[in-house]
Order: C-alpha cells, then structure tokens, then sequence
C-alpha cells in the first residue's frame, strides 16, 4: 500500500463528532467529577422494580448485603475480634475523653452507640470505631480558646457535642454530594506531618499526669507546654512519675513483642486494659491520692442519656463550633477512609469512599444526641481487629455489646484509673504515630512533598494545630498549581528498529525524524498555562530550525501529541491560532494526533480543526509521521521539476471573534 492510501485510510478512522450541547457536556462533566465510579449501576440494569428497589436498599445500607449471608462460622471470627477490641476501646475511650478535657464516661459512650450506626451504614469488614488522639486534642485546642473547660465545664461540653453535630453534618453532606475530592487536599505527606508533630504534643501533654501536675496549659504548641512543665517542678511527684515510668516500660514492651512476633499481637491489644485493670487495684490498695497519684473519679452506671437538649447555636459560640465541626471532620475522615481502604487492599475488596462519608455523618450525627463525641476509624483499633480475624461489620456490634455491659455493670470499677495510667497508654499509641522513617523516605523521594510534610510538623508543634494544618494544605495547593502552570512537555524521537516514540531526554537513542518536530503535551492547556507552553514550543521550534539548517534540512512539520490534553480553554485555543499563524510563515505545517472527544469538540466549534484541515488530525504519531514523509516527497518532487527557484506560499487565515 502506498503512503497516500495509507495516509487517506488513517484519516477516514479520525472521527470527528458532532459537537455536544452545553447542557449534555456539562451533565457529562458533572457525572465523571462526582459519579466516577457509576453507583447506579448496581442496580439500574434490574428489570424487576422489586429487584432494583432490593438492590438499592442493599447499595445504600450495606448491612442488608452481608447480614442475610451471615453464619455462625463467620460469627466465630467477629466474636473473637469484637471481644479484643473492646478491651482495647475501654481505656482507650477514657483515656482520650481525657485528652479531651470532657468526662471519661463520655469516651466510653463513644465506643458504645457509634459502632452500631457504623455497622449498619459502613463498608468496611475491618475499619473499628472509636475515638482518636489528635482529633480529641484539636478539639480541646479550637473549643478551649472560647471556653475554659476547667471555668465552664457545663458549657464547654455542650459545645462538644454541638461541634460534633456539625461535624456529622459536614461529613453526610460530603457523602450526599459526592464531594469526596475535598479530603483529597489532604496529602500522604500532610498526614504525615501533621500526626507526627501532634503525637510530639501529646507526648509532651501527657507528661502532667506522668508528674502529678494539677494546672495545665489549654494551648498546644511547643513553648507553652514546656513552660507550662518546668514552671511548675515544684508541684512534682516522683512516686506518680515512678509508677507511669513502669507501666510506660510495659506497654512498649508489649509493642516490641508484637513486632517481633506479630502471631502475639493480642498481648499488645489488651496490654492498655491489663493497665488499667493493674492501675485502679494499686490506687485501691495504697490510698494513691495520698501519694500525688491522681485518680479518674466517679462513673456513673447506665446507658448513653440523650444529649439533644444540651446542643448549644447561640451566635456567640457558633462559629467556633462550626470551625472545630468542619476541621476534626475533615481530618476524621481522612483517617478513617485511608485505613479502610488500606485493609480493603489486604483482603482484596473494595469500599466506597462516599459510602463511608455518610457512614461517619450519621454515626457522629446520632452521637452527638447520645452523649458522644466525634469519632471515626483509629487505626491502633482497626489494626487490633484486622489482626484478630474478623470478617465483617459484626465484630463492631459484639464491641458495643460489651462497651454496654460495661457501662451497666463495671463503669464504676474504673473510678480508681490513675490518671498516671492514662498518660502511659496516651504516650505509647502517640510513639507509633511518629513516622521518622517515612519523613526520611519522603526527603529520598520528594524533596517539595518533604517540605509539605516538615510545614504540618514545625505549625502544629511550634504554632497551632488548626495553623499546622492549613498551612501544609496550603503549600500541597500551590503545588498543584505549580503543576497546572507548568505542565510537562517533551520532545519525541522515533526507537531505532521499532514504531515507538518517546522522549529525547529519557531515551537518549531515540532520534529525530528529519524535517519534523513531534511533541508530546501531558496536560489541560488552560489560561494559566497556555503562555507557558507556546513559548515552551516556540523554543523547541527555534532549537529545531537552528539544527536542521546546520544540517541542511528545513524544518516543514510539526506533530502535536495531544494525547495527554484533557481540556482546553478559550485562551489555550487563542494560542493554537496565534502558533499556527506563526510556524505557517514560516513554512511549517502543523498536525494533531489523537486529541480527546472534549478538546477535540472545542477545536471544532472554535474552527481551528477547519484552519489546518480534517486531513491533519491523525489517530497515531506513525500515522502523521507518515502523511508528513509523503507530503515531503511531494514537496521535494515539485521542487526538482520547477528547477531551482522556489517560491513558498503562505495562506493567511483571518479569524472572527464571533466564530471563537
């Protein structure tokens, strides 16, 4: 076959669509930003309406697709994994209630109604819910400047569960409106970060109870908390700080074991209860408030009281209830959903990450009038109840069922938890959180996503929890539009012995195709960036021209990949006309390949594919390197007959405004 059927065949199979309306291309847009992943499908193929409505059901409300499948072999798993995680939850919950600064017996009704709404409405078989560390602190921290959990501590409360009713709400709206590309502002490093430098803080906090102080700093950053421990040396107490030491070495130890043996991780899961368990016998028996060792205080027995009458919208505390909603919301669900997808991965299943969403709203919407506050998907829990074997939701239902029968009968058995005891839990989950070596890794790999990272740490330690956080998000933002601005270009040359093209500079072999330029554009040409990449082309060409006319060859073609473009906007489809006045005085013809549907209807509508022709839009990079080889034979045989003179004409093309 020759090079014009070939070129004529190539350029039959373009097709070039009719172009869409606004109203159909903006519903398009609107389903691939928020329904990606297509939820209706599930059931839109049914015939039978009962079956949809089945289906529908099953979709939204996962626990009616694995319950009717449930079995006791299953059950066998769940008990197991639900018992461990319950002895897990118990000082946890009271431990971070303190970290807080609310009620202990606040943090045990967190383990207790929020698990059953997880099991109903959640998608993970292994995610177990509970309260976490540097939520419970940029609570105390954002809550505690408006109202002094010590001063008001009636008031303070009823803004804790407020702040957690907004967060419910935030974290179901995000689910219902699939915006779910909010909590991915939060990068891997800005996690990092930002758990690194609050396990410091909580780490250092913890050191009043491991001394046996009575005042204490509300504010988080690293001076206050260090002045507030040494201003204070007096009201030291060396038996308190003896008996954290020795249950801080145990639990550790307990950590180390499980690491080095991980078929013992049970060991380390009950470690904490064996704690608390150990702690409250001691202060019984040696009066340890005599000695400087504090004591949580009295629990009261019974079920979670509804707190739906303490929910507190005065203007005056609304908008630092909101702030504390929107902010522990987002980081809650950014925990919970990256561990859930993590266990997900393990076990080769998939969750929805907007399922989990509205999950996490309604369980802290209903625990926000249930006496709880904020929760989600820890993962020291969810690792414990991974290791243990579960197999579904159920082992969060068997941990609710013993958090209540704790509630009912035990709470008050607990009153004698040293706070000394507390501490050392806090502090031995918090050194886990410290990720030095990730830090490091990311300094190997990315020196910017470094920085993102060291931005959280050095805010959050040195400045405030809330500022830490948004100043890396900040930086991971300019990132992203650095990326946009400047977008990665390359220039390809053909692999000797091969049709492939790639790039120069990653390929030194490959080599350039005489009397063409190809270039590859990897991204949405855009306002932002449309200057950036005409002059980025307009030097290669310059470079290009230099280098054949050394070698005696002109310059006649260039090739556009336009494989990575996405979208183009009005100004990147002005600096297409504006490139293809310029390169066609110069005698250069330029051709496209393999465009997208959404470029390639703008560029149609805006007529440019009319300007340089249909026949210069190519499916492949081989093809248009071979329409540009004919019409170079072409050129070269009009050339031999017309003798030695040579006379280039240029078509000029007068663009109207109303056709753009």
């Amino acid at each position: 076959m020759s090079s014009s059927s070939t070129k004529l065949e190539v350029v039959q199979q373009v097709n070039f669509p009719t172009p869409r309306t606004f109203l159909t291309s903006f519903k398009s847009n609107l389903k691939e930003t928020f329904f990606p992943d297509d939820p209706f499908h599930h059931f839109k193929t049914e015939p039978n309406p009962l079956g949809r409505a089945k289906k529908a059901i099953q979709y939204f409300i996962p626990v009616f697709q694995w319950l009717p499948n449930y079995n006791f072999r299953l059950f066998r798993y769940d008990l197991l994994a639900g018992i461990t995680i319950a002895s897990l939850a118990i000082p946890q919950g009271i431990s971070y209630a303190k970290l807080a600064n609310i009620p202990p017996i606040i943090g045990l009704y967190s383990s207790f109604v929020p698990p059953l709404i997880y099991a109903i409405f959640g998608s993970s078989r292994d995610l177990a819910v509970g309260t976490v560390a540097a939520a419970s602190l940029l609570l105390s921290s954002t809550l505690g400047d408006k109202v002094s959990p010590k001063d008001d501590p009636a008031l303070y409360l009823r803004l804790i569960y407020t702040s957690t009713l907004f967060t419910g709400i935030f974290q179901a709206a995000l689910g219902i409106f699939r915006l779910g590309i909010l909590v991915d502002f939060l990068s891997h490093s800005t996690i990092i970060g930002f758990m690194g430098g609050t396990a410091i803080i909580i780490i250092l906090q913890q050191l009043k109870g491991m001394f046996g102080l009575s005042h204490f700093t509300t504010k988080t950053d690293l001076i206050s908390v260090m002045h507030s421990i040494f201003s204070q040396r007096k009201e030291w107490r060396w038996e308190s700080a003896v008996v954290g030491l020795c249950f801080l070495v145990f639990l550790l130890s307990t950590r180390g074991l499980m690491k080095k043996k991980p078929k013992l991780f049970w060991v380390s899961a009950v470690a904490p209860m064996v704690t608390v368990v150990v702690g409250c016998v001691f202060a019984y028996v040696v009066h340890g408030e005599k000695h400087g060792i504090q004591i949580v205080g009295h629990l009261n027995k019974g079920l979670n009281p509804s707190s739906l009458r303490q929910l507190n919208f005065e203007s005056e505390y609304l908008p630092v209830t909101i702030k504390a909603g929107i902010i522990t919301g987002i980081l809650a669900l950014a925990e919970g959903i990256a561990i859930g997808r993590s266990f997900a991965e393990m076990k080769n299943y998939q969750i929805d990450g907007n399922k989990e969403m509205i999950a996490f709203g309604i369980m802290n919407l209903v625990g926000s009038i249930t006496s709880c506050y904020l929760t989600t998907g820890p993962f020291s829990k969810s690792a414990v109840n991974y290791n243990a074997g579960c197999k579904t939701q159920m082992s969060n239902v068997v941990m609710s069922i013993c958090i209540m029968l704790t509630l009912l009968f035990l709470a008050p058995l607990f009153s004698y938890t040293p706070l000394v005891a507390l501490s050392a839990i806090i502090m031995s989950a918090m050194f886990g959180l410290i990720k030095y070596k990730e830090v490091y890794r990311l300094f190997k790999l990315d020196k910017f996503d470094f920085c993102i990272c060291m931005a959280a740490f050095l805010g959050v330690v040195f400045i405030s929890m809330d500022i830490g956080l948004m100043l890396s998000v900040g930086i991971s933002i300019v990132r992203a539009l650095l990326y946009v601005a400047r977008p990665g270009a390359s220039k390809l040359g053909k692999i000797p012995n091969s049709t492939l093209f790639s790039d120069i500079e990653q390929y030194p072999n490959a080599t350039s195709v005489p009397g063409i330029l190809i270039l590859q554009l990897g991204s949405p040409i855009y306002f932002a960036n449309s200057g950036y990449i005409r002059e980025k082309i307009s030097g290669w060409i310059e470079e290009e021209v230099d280098v054949k006319n050394s070698k005696g060859c002109d310059l006649e073609h260039l090739i556009l990949d336009f494989g990575g473009v996405t979208s183009i906007d009005m100004t990147g489809i002005e600096m297409l006309f504006e490139m293809q006045r310029n390169t066609a005085t110069r005698g250069i013809k330029v051709a496209l390949v393999n465009p997208k549907v959404a470029v390639l209807e703008k560029l149609i509508l805006s007529k440019f594919i009319e300007y340089i022709g249909k026949e210069s839009v190519f499916l492949s990079i081989e093809a248009a390197v071979e329409a540009s080889h004919f019409m170079l034979n072409e050129s070269k045989d009009n050339r031999n007959s017309a003798g030695p003179s040579i006379t280039i004409e240029t078509n000029t093309y007068v663009t109207d405004d109303n056709d753009l």
